[in-house]
């Protein structure tokens, strides 16, 4: 298997047109207000048409043969910057782009250049998201929040009512890679789930990739959302923030060298805490409250026109604390997560660029209880230290290789108890800790055949080892250990590893049409295993292990795209079916415990399909999109339901997003979102009966019940105040209405009970009755830049 898969990347490696000599034009494409680079600008050469777009860092290189030439430099939002130039060596380009306001003539000038690009590129599934767009959008309590809007698009369905958790065409949550400058986030929720911890004052972009997903990432099965943060100005000194409802931002940024070095700074906090600490003084919840924050971080410096550094860091932390001291008890769970990444750029010449990555992130929940003197703690978590390396090689105009590889060290924490009582200590030996390496290599192509075929072919090896220190125990019918086996540090305990061959192929026509076919395989060797549909933090990460096995899935994708009246609107129409094997529940009857989850695992099979359609106006005073999705997915364990196949509890038959925001005037911004969803699969009790005076409730198969269909319409209006050209400071006002008709979307179902008589031979009235979390809920956000 290893040798095919060199043989193979040396064949893409080798791939080159054959023909005259050629030149190429190389460089970086960036934003002329602040320098920050822009990822995924259109660089296109007229006569021949050919075109590439940058990197994520804002590189690009083309190469040609001598001559004279067109050059057109364009990006969403910006200016379009046209240059002419002799080809006669290589030529080192940097172009700097300004942002402008749309008005409908400057659109149809930008549009007539990007050819297409969504209809013309391989790309099946990616939707990128800016944060300008997701800052026009209603949001809850007036918190920004770029998951929610990412949640609007067809094939993501939101995990519940207020949370920041999705699932991507069927996929669990935890099948999606959810990245901040490249190092993982376990934990995406705040408020237990109800905003995600991306601050968006602090965020560049993010890009969702749902299908055809590229073979340079690994690691899940469902979807990849890539978050890049802000780089900083590095023209001036400049800042932004926002006071609202719950909660307080600021961001400063600016040039520490300028137009060399730069440095951005954004924090965030709730004051929850705060507000209701008045009213809960003179009571016994004294010191009881709930708040979260957030710190990103990130300098850059262009050390000279080949090399280009990144540091950047997050650290974001909810505590909730209960005090009552009638009964003398505290309890205080914080949980958090804190990533922190270097990146170096490199550029070798003109057509192959470097990037090198070391990463370090955590996620790690605590629970600390005391009562009457006796203190006890629980904790787990998960911590990585991860190296990448990736090289973007550019050797034909029609040609974009990628290839490199990644390492990552696992630490897992389960579960881990300590306490104490006076002056004695409880210290028993639970911490369940695993370690882990994980790896991956792969190669991809990018190859534009001719005008009408471009192919997308990719090869990934992902593998992966748990290793000591680590005892394996084994038990008998009773559950009680019985014998163990040990194995030291660094001893291989299980292995995994698989090839991941990914291929895209397109074939386009009329320059506005085209048909997309993906076909990918994915290794998933960690595993997030819960009871609930949530983010909670007390869901708990495992590693595959020697009983735990690797989930593996394959993702085919087939799609028609088409654009109209020049790029104003673009739709698109997607099949979609997903086979996935190795999925993991905990077995019937399950209760939590501090001993190891995975004896507690079961393990079955997965199935998803569906048809997404996506219409979007993109260009105009009027701009939205309308997405819908009609989809099934189920589950089938040996263990579970007898063995028959189920709908998943996420299994959603109709999901619709309407989204519009129009620009009224240079005051006014009125925008909308309009949900609707089929309501979600639940399990339910079928049958009551008593037993020795106990109430008995029999329940049905799993998931054979649905809750009432969701539905919401969210409002918002931007108003910014007319201020003279030399004012620095600048101010707006977001008014926000989230559930405008107060519409009782079902959060859980319960039943209550009433007895009658004397229970072994009375009567029981059983109501089920339904939780709903927001009714109608008003906001305003004054915003503010200088």
């Amino acid at each position: 298997m290893m040798k095919r898969f060199y043989c193979l990347s040396l064949l893409l490696l080798i791939i080159v047109r054959a023909g005259a000599q050629q030149f190429t034009i190389s460089g970086f494409v960036k934003d002329s207000t602040n320098g920050e680079a822009l990822s995924g600008a259109t660089i296109q050469v007229l006569k021949p048409f050919v075109g590439v777009q940058s990197n994520n860092y804002g590189f690009y290189s083309i190469s040609l043969p001598p001559g004279n030439y067109t050059v057109l430099f364009s990006y969403l939002g910006y200016t379009l910057r046209v240059i002419t130039l002799e080809l006669t060596g290589n030529i080192v380009r940097h172009q700097e782009l300004a942002p402008r306001s749309f008005t409908a003539k400057e659109v149809v000038v930008q549009a007539t250049v990007s050819k297409d690009a969504n209809v013309q590129s391989t790309d099946v599934g990616r939707i990128g998201l800016s944060v300008a767009t997701a800052k026009k959008l209603p949001s809850m309590l007036g918190e920004v929040d770029i998951l929610k809007a990412l949640q609007l698009m067809p094939g993501v369905q939101a995990a519940g009512e207020g949370n920041s958790g999705m699932y991507v065409r069927g996929g669990a949550q935890d099948q999606n890679l959810i990245l901040l400058d490249e190092a993982p986030v376990y934990n995406t929720g705040h408020l237990f789930g109800f905003f995600s911890v991306f601050n968006a004052d602090a965020i560049r972009s993010a890009t969702l990739i749902k299908g055809g997903m590229p073979a340079n990432y690994g690691g899940r099965l469902s979807s990849v959302v890539d978050v890049s943060m802000k780089e900083g100005n590095n023209k001036e000194l400049q800042g932004e923030g926002g006071i609202g409802f719950i909660a307080s931002r600021l961001s400063v940024e600016g040039p520490i060298r300028k137009n060399k070095s730069s440095f951005i700074i954004s924090g965030r906090r709730t004051y929850l805490d705060l507000i209701t600490k008045p009213f809960i003084n003179n009571t016994n919840y004294k010191g009881s409250g709930y708040y979260f924050y957030d710190l990103n971080a990130k300098v850059n410096f262009r050390l000279s026109d080949k090399d280009h550094l990144y540091v950047s860091a997050y650290t974001g932390k909810d505590v909730f604390s209960f005090h009552n001291s009638d009964r003398s008890f505290n309890v205080r769970i914080p949980w958090g997560n804190t990533t922190a990444t270097l990146r170096w750029n490199h550029v070798f010449n003109s057509k192959l660029f470097m990037n090198t990555s070391l990463i370090y992130n955590r996620y790690k929940f605590q629970v600390s209880a005391l009562q009457n003197y006796f203190d006890v703690k629980i904790t787990s978590g998960i911590n990585d230290g991860n190296a990448k390396l990736d090289f973007d090689y550019y050797p034909h105009a029609r040609h974009h290789i990628k290839f490199g590889g990644n390492y990552i060290y696992h630490t897992f924490t389960p579960s881990t108890i300590g306490g104490q009582q006076d002056s004695v200590v409880l210290s028993p030996d639970n911490a369940v800790r695993k370690y882990a390496h994980e790896t991956g290599l792969y190669v991809m192509d990018d190859w534009e055949i001719s005008p009408h075929f471009r192919l997308n072919l990719g090869l990934r090896h992902s593998g992966f080892m748990q290793i000591g220190p680590y005892t394996r125990y084994f038990y008998d019918s009773r559950g009680k250990k019985q014998d163990s086996v040990v194995y030291g540090r660094g001893k291989a305990v299980g292995t995994y590893s698989g090839l991941e061959p990914r291929i895209i192929l397109r074939y386009a026509w009329k320059g506005n049409q085209s048909v997309k076919l993906a076909a990918t395989r994915h290794h998933q060797f960690i595993h997030l295993v819960s009871n609930a549909g949530t983010t909670l933090p007390t869901d708990v990460w495992v590693p595959s292990t020697y009983l735990v096995k690797p989930q593996i899935s394959w993702h085919y994708t087939a799609g028609y795209f088409r654009n109209f009246k020049d790029n104003e609107y673009e739709l698109s129409a997607a099949l979609y079916y997903k086979q996935m094997d190795q999925q993991i529940e905990y077995r019937e009857g399950y209760t939590p415990a501090l001993s190891d989850p995975e004896n507690d695992f079961i393990f079955g099979k997965g199935e998803a399909y569906g048809m997404e359609w996506f219409l979007n106006k993109s260009q105009g005073r009027l701009t939205g999109w309308v997405g819908y999705t009609l989809g099934w997915t189920w589950r089938q364990f040996p263990g579970l339901n007898d063995g028959k196949r189920y709908p998943a509890k996420y299994d959603r038959r109709h999901d619709l997003s309407v989204v519009a925001s129009y620009e009224f005037n240079k005051r006014w911004t009125f925008s909308g979102t309009f949900i609707y969803g089929s309501g979600n699969a639940i399990t339910l009790p079928e049958t009551f009966y008593f037993m020795e005076g106990t109430l008995i409730q029999g329940y049905s198969r799993i998931n054979a019940y649905r809750m009432a269909a969701y539905h919401r319409l969210d409002l918002a209006a931007v108003y910014k105040p007319a201020t003279g050209k030399t004012r620095r400071f600048k101010g707006s006002w977001t008014f926000s209405v989230y559930n405008v008709y107060n519409r009782k979307n079902p959060y859980f179902i319960y039943f209550d009970q009433e007895t009658n008589g004397v229970r072994s031979a009375g009567t029981v009235k059983m109501t089920a009755k339904q939780v709903s979390l927001f009714p109608v809920l008003p906001s305003v956000t004054y915003n503010f830049s200088f």
